[in-house]
């Protein structure tokens, strides 16, 4: 039995105790002998200790014997792992020779000359040789003798020798039947403890499909390169960032660029910008990755040092697998000759569709015969006849006077010596003879009716000449016969003319006075004679000049009429024969023949003593008017300052009130019902305030005359797309349904677009307001004579009565609407009259009591204006709003109000995405800018010192911060303000009161521009 650990430590100190007694025994003092009694417990007691002694030694012989048995099975257990290692270590190498045999690499032992002195089974079928023949055969008794594959191994070898680590070569074998074999040789040293004899293992595969693979690519490659290169159509490849990688022959000739300012370019930076077309962003960013494949898009645009070109685009996409990217093939078709021939042959064909189906001339086509097989439009107008009666039934003398008929034929029979039957024949004898022939005849209408017409007859040949029909054009002669009979009653009337214009020429207060070119007088009135006491024979032949005080100052006044044609308020001094003077203005003006030949100058002398002295009062008056108009002018554009002064001081504590009312109805806490009502109340009370505010000034802007407008052609589609969206909440709100009737065709209009849209949107919303409850409000577009478009806005409301419809375009009358209702200022169709009349329109109301109203406005129609491109960065920034990605933007806020500051605060701090910098000036702002360098800039324009118009043109003259957005924030409203920030380069115009919706898509949009900005720039620092 084994005894536990615990029995042998207790055994150990029974013996250790045992020892530690006898060895105290021993040295304590020796006693007297001991007696029997005491002798016997001693030897007990040494019994006593072998005994625990002996247990002692059995225990540790006991311990000895279980761990050599533990040994023993361990040494068992060993031996089985051995023998298991063993029998997996052959089956091991069984498998490396089948791995090593039937591998698909070759695999050659050779000796550092190359002699083979071990080569697998594959490495022989490679070869085409039985393995026991490479056994001590050199590898270069298979090299090609025509290249220096030889040295390359010799120099393999030697490399592997020396290096001592894995080589690797390219040489060209040939097997036993002669046929090539590209080899790729990797080879190390053999790695064993006893190789002193420097053998080389080199494993060997064949590369020869890759090679003729890659050849059959090379000439497949030059193949299609040739391909593109013969086509005549321009042809590029673009890369998934829309970047030339390839582009044909034709593409450099056509568009005159080279390959160095081509490949690697973006398409639109192509040829300075010539290919920055909007359709062809369209079609490659927006219909491309929908389709992936377009044919037969149209692009015409002008291509700087090319010309005007028609282009016909086709696309395809093509995704490459293998690197995981896209390519797209742009084929470009010049169309511009084809379409120009296509649309001369269209003029063409049109023209003579107009010439023969003109219902100005009669068209009829007959046969040989003279039988009719074409009566045109023209034909039927003047005869009365439809086609179908006269077609293959009749002839031209059929509709003729016969008795003309038969006198035309007994002329001709006696002009051309031959006799003529009356009929056809006579009608085109000549023209059958090629004589050109064009007469006058009556034709007889089909109500029997007649009318003189003049016939031109033409001979119709085919290629041999041979007639096949004739050709008689006729015209209604009877308004040049009309015109004769008119010509001898202009003539009857022109003598009565010159009658009564000399009666006129007497009756004139004026002294009148003709001469030809050198001076001479030629004929007067009774108010010359008058005015220089001399008949009118007296004066016929005589110098103009000799009648005034000055000859030389009246012979320079004939001069300067000549060179001038005209000359007015020439003052001279008459004298007559009893030595009066007479101060008169003369209008003198030169006179023509039919010709345009010179037959004099016509003087007209008025007496201007009178005037004189009244200009005299006029020029006191004018220096009286002068004074009051500098005044009002003074006045006018102080009144202007106070506008904008208005404007901007209104708009800013109106701000914060506004702003701060929108975070309390927009905050995380929703507020309680009382405060709520309270809100809504300020939202309420803030935003009428603004629109009186707005309406005002607009009016007074009008009234003063300082409004200005940028008349351009306007696409009444885009407007009204543009109000769709806009009054859709207040349609909801209202329970409205607001239809928009299609525009067909498009309608553009010269206005202000966006006055027209102020329009459009002001009818609208007095229409949702105003109307019955789920009604509804119609908006139609027509096209009114002579060129005007009218637009008008039908709704469902009460109507108006007479009374109110005469009220209406008054400033401030709501027509008895009470404010508890619906709010309004009763300016806006006030300022809507004035701004369509600025524009040279027309408004106005129809209405029925219980049937709803129709407001309209007329504006002059025009024709589309092409779009000319736009910023090609605008262009590109998608509509989607940015979603907040955690990554942080810096914003910069450039602000003197504590209170606009503190609202824009509040504001960005539910954009955790968004860190804010604020400066209260201008120079402070653009420190900072340059430092911090910020995404985005927003910016007052009214700062202290330095305004924002001039920060804004620092910022942009900075290159650290010229490609920063900045958005313009301010109180200045007017639309002149407006347009001269956007003008100065704002990215945007905000205007205060700030609506917490519009300025957040405003903000995200900027945001996003940012981002699209700067990674364009460093595309093209990396470029």
């Amino acid at each position: 039995m084994v005894k536990s650990k615990k029995d042998d430590v207790l055994a150990t100190q029974s013996v250790l105790r045992i020892r530690a007694e006898k060895q105290m025994q021993a040295k304590a003092p020796k006693a007297q002998p001991p007696s029997p009694m005491e002798k016997l417990a001693g030897q007990e007691h040494e019994i006593e200790v072998y005994q625990v002694e002996l247990e002692s030694q059995n225990a540790e012989l006991l311990r000895t014997q279980i761990e050599l048995e533990t040994q023993q099975l361990e040494l068992q257990m060993q031996n089985e792992e051995l023998q298991q290692t063993r029998e997996e270590l052959e089956t091991s190498r069984n498998k490396y020779t089948e791995l090593y045999e039937f591998a698909p690499v070759g695999y050659f032992t050779f000796d550092k000359s190359g002699v083979i002195r071990e080569v697998n089974l594959t490495g022989a079928r490679m070869l085409g040789v039985e393995r026991r023949s490479l056994i001590n055969k050199s590898l270069r008794c298979f090299m090609a003798d025509f290249d220096d594959s030889s040295q390359i191994f010799t120099r393999h070898l030697e490399a592997v020798l020396q290096s001592q680590s894995v080589q690797r070569c390219e040489i060209r074998l040939v097997d036993k039947d002669g046929a090539t074999i590209f080899a790729l040789l990797q080879s190390g040293t053999v790695d064993t403890a006893n190789n002193h004899s420097g053998d080389i293992l080199s494993s060997m595969i064949d590369d020869t499909p890759a090679k003729q693979l890659e050849a059959e690519i090379k000439d497949a490659g030059e193949y299609a390169e040739n391909i593109v290169e013969t086509l005549r159509e321009s042809l590029v490849v673009l890369d998934s960032e829309l970047q030339i990688l390839t582009a044909n022959h034709s593409f450099y000739e056509t568009f005159k660029v080279t390959p160095e300012e081509t490949i690697g370019n973006f398409i639109y930076d192509v040829g300075n910008r010539q290919w920055d077309i909007p359709k062809l962003r369209v079609l490659v960013e927006e219909i491309l990755p929908l389709d992936t494949v377009i044919n037969g898009y149209e692009v015409e645009h002008d291509f700087p040092g090319v010309g005007r070109k028609t282009i016909l685009l086709s696309a395809r996409q093509i995704f490459r697998k293998k690197i995981g990217s896209n390519i797209i093939l742009l084929a470009m078709e010049d169309i511009t000759e084809r379409k120009q021939a296509e649309e001369a042959l269209l003029n063409a064909g049109a023209l003579q569709q107009a010439i023969f189906n003109s219902a100005n001339f009669s068209s009829i086509a007959t046969d040989a015969k003279g039988v009719i097989q074409i009566f045109n439009v023209g034909a039927e107008r003047m005869l009365g006849y439809s086609a179908v009666e006269v077609v293959n039934q009749n002839t031209p003398a059929d509709i003729s006077d016969p008795l003309e008929v038969i006198a035309r034929a007994k002329a001709l029979s006696e002009e051309l010596k031959t006799t003529i039957t009356p009929g056809f024949d006579a009608l085109v004898f000549k023209a059958r003879r090629g004589i050109e022939d064009i007469y006058e005849l009556t034709y007889i209408r089909k109500d029997g009716s007649r009318f003189p017409a003049v016939v031109s007859v033409t001979a119709l040949r085919d290629d041999q000449e041979a007639i096949i029909g004739y050709l008689l054009i006729g015209t209604d002669n009877t308004a040049r016969k009309r015109i004769e009979e008119e010509q001898k009653e202009l003539s009857r009337r022109l003598q009565d003319q010159h009658f009564y214009t000399r009666n006129l020429i007497e009756a004139n207060i004026d002294a009148l006075s003709t001469t030809d070119s050198s001076g001479i007088i030629t004929d007067v009135n009774k108010q010359m004679e008058a005015l220089t006491g001399n008949t009118r024979e007296e004066l016929i032949g005589n110098p103009f000049k000799d009648y005034f005080t000055d000859p030389e100052f009246a012979a320079a006044g004939i001069k300067r009429v000549l060179s001038e044609k005209k000359v007015s308020d020439y003052e001279l001094t008459a004298r007559a024969t009893d030595g009066k003077e007479t101060v008169v203005s003369i209008n003198a003006t030169t006179f023509y023949d039919r010709d345009n030949k010179l037959q004099g100058l016509f003087y007209g002398a008025r007496d201007v003593t009178e005037r004189n002295r009244l200009d005299q009062i006029l020029r006191e008056k004018n220096v009286e008017l002068e004074s009051a108009k500098a005044t009002a002018e003074k006045a006018n554009l102080a009144k202007s300052d106070f506008l904008s002064s208005m404007s901007h001081e209104l708009r800013t504590p109106l701000g914060a009130i506004l702003g701060f009312a929108q975070l309390m109805e927009s905050g995380t806490l929703s507020p309680a019902p009382a405060q709520q009502r309270s809100i809504d109340q300020i939202l309420k009370a803030g935003w009428y305030l603004l629109e009186l505010i707005n309406e005002i000034l607009d009016l007074a802007l009008i009234e003063s005359g300082k409004l200005s407008l940028s008349l351009e052609p306007v696409s009444l589609e885009d407007v009204m797309k543009e109000c769709a969206t806009m009054v859709e909440p207040q349609a909801q709100e209202h329970g409205i349904q607001v239809i928009f009737t299609p525009i067909k065709p498009l309608f553009f209009v010269n206005a202000d677009r966006t006055r027209v849209k102020q329009l459009l949107l002001n009818l609208l919303s007095n229409a949702i307001k105003y109307n019955n409850t789920n009604g509804k409000v119609t908006v139609t577009c027509t096209q009114t004579p002579p060129d005007n478009v009218r637009v008008s806005v039908r709704d469902t409301g009460a109507g108006l009565t007479p009374e109110q419809l005469k009220q209406l375009f008054q400033p401030f009358n709501r027509l008895g609407q009470k404010t508890d209702v619906e709010e309004g200022t009763g300016i806006g169709l006030v300022v809507c009259k004035r701004l369509v009349e600025l524009m040279g329109g027309l408004i106005g109301v129809e209405s029925t009591v219980g049937e709803g109203s129709v407001f309209w406005f007329e504006l002059k129609q025009t024709t589309a204006q092409l779009t000319s491109p736009c910023n090609a960065e605008l262009t590109t920034i998608d509509d989607e709003a940015v979603q907040a990605t955690g990554q942080e933007h810096t914003l910069l806020y450039i602000e003197d109000n504590p209170a606009n500051l503190m609202l824009v605060e509040d504001l960005l701090a539910r954009r955790p995405d968004i860190r804010l910098l604020s400066a209260r000036d201008a120079i402070s702002g653009i420190e900072i800018a340059c430092t911090s360098l910020p995404d985005v800039i927003l910016m007052d324009i009214n700062l202290p010192g330095v305004s924002g118009i001039d920060a804004l043109k620092i910022l942009s003259e900075t290159p650290g911060t010229a490609h920063i957005p900045v958005v313009a924030l301010s109180a200045n409203a007017i639309p002149r303000d407006i347009e001269k920030g956007l003008q100065a380069g704002f990215f945007r115009y905000l205007t205060k009161p700030i609506k917490v919706v519009e300025f957040m898509a405003t903000l995200d949009l900027t945001l996003k521009y940012a981002k699209k900005k700067a990674a364009l720039l460093t595309n093209k620092e990396l470029i």
